[in-house]
């Protein structure tokens, strides 16, 4: 059964890192309906064994090498989830056998493989390619991205955003991984871990034209930037700041708000990942505040997007020109951060237009069929009229 017919997408996992233990299976295996793993690869055996005793998918589907997955006939679509430096190679191996490709991002390891990246999406039109941008799935952003959409702070003047975390070699968690200490890619954490951040942005202020960018380098256990600041103008006329620090040391937990200031009013994303929380704050200083529990950062819409993509034609979000725009303004922030001066945003990707507001298919809301829970409260003014 081909991947146009009904059913289940016949997946290939390549990589089966803690990317995919953490993230990707926990919401593969509630989507039974449109997933069914048929084959995995990964260099390390004992990776490959960790992966089927929590998934339960034989051994029998396993291989070291990639390639003898992408030759299987039953395999529809892969899940790219390798180190950054290897990422565009193993889409390029995978569209060649033309299998559908939800790769991880960011799409490649600096502007020039970015840009092969856009390429090689041209080159095969027929398939199906998606950047995991989870970001842009996630139900918290979306709806304060609808709030937006729908005029509740007037026009966007300012961003602020403020990031702190301590990054060191901690074993069995992310911040552990050894190519991520000694990033083969430009930008370090970044460009990893960062572009979700300036997803968020393009999500919420549209997409920025200027970027002025300073760094500083005090963590010795990472061989790439601790710190980078940037200013910037958005499209829209708005201007903002984020900055981001991961450190070596330890450092007092922060709300790490964004906030958005508008002519009519205020919006705030903040909380932790178990509780996330949209609070607008009106002219007349009455607030309401969505919380949001028991979502998964996006994943589980993310793979709707993908199978709605290959099964229906759908339109994806997570398009590789998007994840190339959210490099983009990390990499020319690090340009202006070398060079002291303030770069340009105006040779991005075609087919601009900023992040389109993902909704599910068939459903009339934002939230319909998608897990977790949202309740709203309000409040009256509390406002200082000094």
């Amino acid at each position: 059964m081909g991947a146009s017919e009904k059913g289940p997408i016949r997946l290939g996992l390549i990589g089966t890192g803690l990317a995919v233990e953490k993230l990707h299976w926990p919401a593969l295996r509630r989507l039974a309906d449109r997933y069914v793993v048929t084959a995995f690869a990964d260099h390390s055996v004992a990776q490959g064994e960790r992966f089927s005793s929590y998934s339960g998918v034989d051994m029998a589907g396993f291989t070291t090498d990639h390639h003898r997955l992408l030759a299987r006939d039953d395999v529809d679509a892969v899940l790219i989830s390798v180190p950054i430096p290897s990422l565009y190679e193993v889409a390029q191996d995978s569209l060649a056998a033309g299998k559908d490709v939800l790769c991880e991002k960011p799409a490649g390891t600096d502007e020039d493989q970015a840009r092969a990246f856009l390429a090689l999406e041209e080159r095969y039109p027929q398939r199906t390619v998606l950047i995991g941008e989870n970001y842009f799935y996630r139900d918290d952003i979306r709806h304060a991205r609808a709030l937006l959409d729908d005029g509740a702070i007037g026009k966007l003047h300012l961003m602020a955003w403020r990031r702190a975390r301590r990054l060191v070699p901690w074993e069995g968690v992310f911040a552990g991984t050894p190519w991520r200490h000694r990033p083969q890619y430009r930008g370090g954490v970044h460009l990893d871990a960062g572009v979700h951040d300036i997803a968020q942005i393009r999500m919420l202020c549209g997409d920025a034209v200027r970027v002025h960018g300073a760094a500083q380098w005090a963590n010795s256990t990472i061989e790439a930037p601790s710190d980078l600041t940037l200013n910037l103008v958005f499209a829209c006329g708005a201007i903002g700041n984020y900055t981001a620090t991961y450190s070596e040391i330890a450092v007092p937990k922060e709300t790490e708000d964004l906030r958005l200031y508008g002519t009519e009013g205020v919006l705030v994303l903040s909380g932790p990942e178990s509780e996330r929380q949209v609070t607008l704050t009106r002219a007349d200083g009455s607030t309401q505040t969505d919380v949001f529990r028991g979502i998964d950062n996006g994943y589980h819409a993310e793979l709707c997007n993908f199978s709605d993509a290959v099964r229906h034609g759908e339109p994806v979000v997570g398009t590789v020109r998007q994840s190339v725009a959210n490099m983009l303004i990390v990499l020319r922030a690090l340009d202006s951060a070398e060079q002291d001066t303030v770069m340009a945003l105006d040779d991005a990707p075609p087919g601009g237009g900023g992040v389109p507001l993902w909704r599910p298919r068939g459903g009339s809301g934002l939230f319909d069929g998608l897990p977790g829970e949202r309740s709203t409260r309000t409040a009256i003014s509390t406002v200082d009229r000094q």
